[in-house]
């Protein structure tokens, strides 16, 4: 049987963003062309990043 997660918050999730966006360098990016202008390759690895940041608090938590 798998465990159930709990939901990340909102805040929690924008706070993870903005942390990784700064991490893989695309704060001025998105500054100049907004959110919309990432490819799909940057975003995909923001999502990568988050996840890894969410399993990771999760594991500390446990």
């Amino acid at each position: 049987m798998t465990k159930k997660r709990k939901k990340t918050d909102d805040f929690t999730l924008l706070k993870l963003k903005l942390e990784v966006v700064e991490e893989l360098g695309l704060v001025e990016k998105i500054k100049k062309v907004g959110w919309g202008g990432l490819t799909a390759e940057e975003t995909g690895k923001m999502g990568g990043h988050i996840t890894r940041k969410i399993r990771a608090m999760e594991k500390e938590e446990a």
